[in-house]
């Protein structure tokens, strides 16, 4: 193996004639093991590590799962998409994937390991924005949001009160605790942060899901973090939409910046996948703009909840049946 060359699998979704995976090869890449101490020049040093890195252009990657055998190739940042049919039937739930990168010779230079979910079509499926969403990020000015990176590590960010509780309650919505409903996390933060957003949340106890993160930055370009166009994360939730056509959507964002005219925009797509949306008041000033854009999707038959504290989206969940 080469030690240099590392090949990093997020968490994929799909069914059988549907599945998803994507990642990265990197010829360099700084190591980033998180030391969660709450000396701000240790987290400053780890943060600007995980954007110090060197993507590895235009090598063939090759999937196997189940038997199967998949290539593709990285495009010019590293980044690798496989999207393929399985074989045979795939049984829901959380199953391994191994991705390899491999040379002109095929001789392997490394591998990497991620997980892929397959929920059942009878149950519902949570699409969710993070920064101001569930994690409290100040997305909305860029100083506070890089003070948040800089001086914080993934055991000391904040979530905001009872969100965790609220989606650990979704995930078991009408469905048993050995099939947890699936979540997909959309997050204007870059592929950079994976390990960093998978750690905060796996400390906060939110459930485990499939993150569709923003596209990979260097550390010249670390002041635009977070920092996406409308554009991007529209096609990200559509791709989820598109890959489960009967399954029923609950979305979760906040008004701090575009996901109440996102969201509204794929309602208008999609009024049949949708059960209800959630958005998180973060900016008052914007409360009567976002109302507006909620009544847009009540005309759909779609409940909505516009709610300050996540105690008050329990109680919706709870008067509309979703939390039982």
């Amino acid at each position: 193996m080469n030690k240099s060359v590392s090949v990093k699998v997020y968490h994929g979704y799909g069914h059988k004639h549907n599945l998803v995976v994507y990642g990265h090869v990197f010829k360099r890449k700084a190591k980033s093991k998180q030391v969660y101490s709450n000396n701000i020049l240790v987290n400053v040093i780890h943060l600007l590590k995980l954007f110090i890195l060197k993507p590895y252009p235009l090598v063939e990657v090759r999937l196997q799962f189940f038997g199967q055998t998949v290539y593709q190739k990285t495009e010019h940042d590293g980044f690798f998409k496989f999207e393929w049919a399985a074989d045979e039937d795939v049984q829901a739930g959380w199953h391994h994937v191994k991705v390899a990168a491999v040379d002109k010779d095929g001789k392997v230079l490394n591998t990497g390991e991620g997980k892929v979910y397959v929920p059942h079509i009878t149950q519902y499926a949570f699409i969710s924005d993070v920064d101001d969403t569930v994690m409290i990020s100040h997305s909305a000015t860029i100083g506070r949001r890089l003070r948040e990176l800089f001086i914080k590590n993934p055991h000391t960010r904040k979530t905001f009160p009872d969100a965790a509780s609220h989606y650990r309650q979704l995930a078991l919505s009408h469905t048993d605790k050995n099939q947890p409903n699936p979540f997909f996390y959309v997050s204007s933060s870059e592929w950079n942060l994976y390990d960093y957003l998978i750690e905060t949340f796996r400390f906060n106890k939110l459930p485990d899901g499939a993150f569709l993160l923003n596209t990979l930055k260097k550390w010249s370009d670390l002041l635009k973090t977070g920092k996406t166009g409308h554009e991007g994360k529209l096609l990200r939730v559509m791709r989820i939409l598109d890959a489960f056509p009967n399954q029923k959507f609950i979305f979760f964002g906040d008004n701090s910046q575009h996901d109440p005219i996102i969201y509204t925009q794929i309602v208008e797509r999609y009024p049949q996948n949708i059960e209800a949306v959630y958005i998180r008041n973060i900016r008052p000033e914007k409360e009567d703009e976002t109302q507006l854009l909620m009544q847009r999707i009540e005309t759909h038959n779609i409940r909505t909840c516009l709610f300050k504290d996540s105690n008050e989206a329990i109680k919706h969940s709870n008067a509309i049946g979703l939390i039982q």
